[in-house]
């Protein structure tokens, strides 16, 4: 298939935008006001952070050593006994105080995540809301999903049994770069409303979205010294965070998780990651194609790709395939990217030279093996230093990296297929299974397809939001894409230890006095078989 749009062609775009001269960028102040938030740091050299819109300085951080590190830990564990012993609910109302503040102040969240981010501002919007909703959940439900449960004793009436949760203790939280708001509450949050105290290392690039929440949380009645972050590279601070947490929460790469795993497992203690993906998107023949591509638009690009849960492969139905490939790209070819701190751009920068290489490795190595760029495939250093194209491939083959890759970043690849469950094999013949997304005009269908790929989370006419904003659902991956999940109630729970209380009244569960053994066994035995026919309580 020959592209109607010229690689070269659309993307409008805006000038780059300066730090100092944004209207609405924070000042110096209000960052060194942050930074001295961070634990440690004092016998170590700092680490100056770069905005990804110009290249120019945002912050110097200090590093915490591994004494610091293990130091910060003894602190939260003697803060940690006094906040487990408050009443959920004045944890949920501080919740609920934070929820208010985020939004109320809201612009200078959405200034932070752009400027360390490279973000649109309507991405950075997303965070925000995310953020909202999680303080907003946690509020309401902690108390119930953590209150004693009752269950049906041993011998009816007179066994009296429940379930009382414990929150872990210190929990050590590992933050990525990508998107330092969202997951940062999605992660810290739960885990304070449980009764832990946490440490956090989010990742130095985005740290002072994570000291903004910080800040507000201590605004909304947060207890100095419950929440207390920490900045350095894993590979200094790394075994002291495993080594010190009652529970490891991480989000990143496959590769790092698999090596935190490990060294936890060591410990027997207890962790969640997330990890990466390579999403897929099924667009059944029925689809809408006008909203599908449009969707697909949001799906793919939001954040310039740089999302744990966007879409890197689609799967067209090949009687529909030429006209949503020529719908699709021109969509695409027509966003609008741009560094200023307002909403006019759809798209941002990449985050890290580290990011930018990598995403230009994948399209020339598949364009060095006969993949057609359709659209994009270039950086824009006219831009900014991280800008590159949003980019649409076909002709895609097994040989090329971005194939079965996960590439993190503005580019997506189309395939055609005839057969659905063909396309389902191929959309779960990979070691990924994050998230999915499938389009059509029935409901009934779409949720079928759905249940059939292997991912933990799969949006129907949607691309990730519908899955990611519904905070009471649980969300995390399948195979190589992480273990455990965050939101919802198992997104709490996972900060507890379950304990198992039973209390025996009258009658003993062993043989009485006088009582011969094989009596006793076979008049259990007559009582095991009468609770069976008993209904279903």
């Amino acid at each position: 298939m020959t592209s109607t749009t010229p690689a070269s062609a659309g993307h409008h775009t805006e000038g780059p935008a300066t730090i100092g001269d944004v209207p609405g960028a924070p000042a110096a102040a209000r960052a060194e006001r942050l930074v001295r938030r961070v634990v440690g740091g004092a016998d170590s050299a700092p680490v100056q952070m770069r905005a990804p819109f110009t290249g120019q300085p945002i912050a110097t951080l200090p590093q915490a050593t591994d004494a610091d590190v293990r130091a910060v830990f003894d602190q939260a564990r003697e803060a940690q006994r006094a906040w487990a012993e408050r009443p959920v609910e004045d944890r949920q109302r501080i919740l609920i105080r934070l929820h208010d503040l985020v939004l109320k102040r809201q612009e200078e969240a959405l200034d932070l995540v752009q400027i360390e981010a490279g973000k649109a501002r309507m991405d950075a919007f997303d965070e925000v809301s995310a953020t909202a909703l999680v303080a907003a959940y946690y509020g309401k439900h902690s108390a119930k999903i953590l209150s004693p449960r009752r269950a049906a004793g041993l011998i009816p009436v007179l066994t009296k049994v429940g379930e009382v949760r414990h929150p872990k203790g210190v929990v050590g939280i590992i933050s990525p770069w990508n998107y330092p708001l969202a997951l940062t509450a999605m992660d810290v949050l739960p885990a304070l409303a449980a009764g832990n105290t946490v440490v956090q290392k989010p990742d130095n690039q985005t740290a002072l979205s994570a000291l903004w929440l910080q800040e507000v949380a201590e605004e909304a009645g947060l207890p100095a010294g419950v929440w207390q972050i920490v900045l350095g590279r894993g590979s200094r601070i790394g075994d002291a965070l495993v080594e010190e947490s009652d529970y490891l929460c991480f989000t990143g790469s496959t590769p790092t998780g698999k090596g935190l795993a490990a060294k936890v497992a060591e410990r027997l203690t207890s962790y969640s990651l997330e990890l990466g993906g390579k999403n897929p998107m099924i667009v059944l023949p029925d689809a809408d194609i006008a909203k599908t591509a449009t969707g697909a638009v949001t799906a793919c690009f939001s954040s310039a790709g740089q999302l744990c849960v966007s879409v890197e492969r689609i799967y067209v139905h090949e009687s529909i395939r030429e006209e949503f490939t020529r719908a699709f790209v021109a969509k695409t070819a027509a966003l609008r990217l741009g560094g200023a701190l307002d909403y006019q751009a759809r798209m941002g920068s990449l985050t890290s030279e580290s990011q930018l290489a990598t995403v230009s490795a994948h399209v020339e190595d598949a364009r060095s093996k006969g993949a057609k760029v359709l659209t994009g495939g270039k950086a824009r250093p006219d831009l900014g230093p991280l800008f590159y194209e949003p980019t649409v491939l076909t002709d895609v083959t097994e040989d090329v990296k971005l194939f079965a890759e996960e590439t993190f970043g503005p580019v997506v690849s189309i395939y055609g297929y005839t057969d659905v469950t063909d396309a389902i094999e191929r959309a779960n013949d990979t070691k990924f299974g994050l998230n999915a997304s499938v389009w059509s005009r029935n409901g009934r269908a779409g949720w079928e397809v759905a249940a059939r790929l292997k991912a933990g989370t799969v949006n129907v006419n949607e691309g990730f939001a519908a899955t990611f904003g519904t905070v009471g659902l649980p969300m995390g991956g399948m195979k190589e894409s992480g273990v455990g999940r965050r939101n919802g109630a198992e997104g709490l729970l996972k900060y507890t230890e379950a304990q198992a209380i039973a209390v025996q009244r009258g009658m003993p569960l062993r043989p009485g006095k006088g009582i011969p053994p094989k009596l006793w066994a076979r008049g259990l035995s007559a009582g095991l078989k009468a609770l069976r026919r008993l209904p279903r309580r």
